[in-house]
């Protein structure tokens, strides 16, 4: 969950923060969430609906709606082709146009965040995207919480194999990223989404 989200989670009640990571992140139907907090599916339904208000109170403006997705489209499959693809090739230009102009950008725990594709991806070339002295990236396809990701994984000078490096998080809206929100690719992440240690 982003600094953000946490952050709002704080305004709810303890039933209401229940019932809203129960349906919205586990993906739990009414019923058993009713179950769940042994209390009933109307209840719960209307808990739902006051979280919901109010999280979209207290969340930064221009959010996306935070809701749960279906399998990507042809569409979203193809848009995160190219986004691997611009990736391994450090292409700058070509991340700018695959964001939305006013994508937003932070990557936890770090407080910072960016909004704006260019605002984006000038920060990843201060931090070395792009730069062959700093590695070159090799990316595989995932998903974490219904949302299309790309696992990152960098070879250094000296290196003979890729080792993991990020995990970007994407929300697609549109045929276009209107989200990112990258973590660091640890080995509990690696285990989680049953990636390799190496590539």
């Amino acid at each position: 969950i982003e600094l953000a989200l946490a952050a709002a989670f704080q305004h709810l009640p303890a039933r209401q923060r229940a019932v809203l990571i129960l349906r919205d992140v586990l993906g739990f139907s009414a019923r058993e969430t009713a179950e769940a907090l042994e209390t009933t599916p109307v209840s719960v339904d209307s808990a739902l609906q006051r979280a919901r208000a109010t999280l979209k109170r207290h969340l930064p403006p221009r959010r996306l709606e935070w809701t749960a997705r279906s399998e990507p489209s042809e569409e979203e499959r193809k848009l995160l082709e190219r986004y691997m693809e611009a990736t391994e090739r450090g292409d700058a230009n070509a991340i700018v146009r695959l964001l939305r102009a006013d994508a937003f950008c932070a990557m936890p725990p770090d407080p910072s965040w960016w909004v704006g594709n260019w605002e984006i991806v000038d920060a990843w070339v201060q931090g070395g995207f792009g730069d062959d002295d700093w590695g070159t990236l090799r990316c595989v396809a995932t998903s974490v919480n219904q949302q299309a990701a790309v696992a990152c994984y960098v070879k250094r000078a000296g290196d003979t194999v890729y080792r993991p490096l990020a995990l970007d998080v994407l929300r697609i809206e549109d045929g276009v990223v209107g989200e990112i929100t990258v973590f660091s690719l640890e080995e509990k992440l690696l285990d989680a989404l049953g990636l390799p240690p190496t590539l």
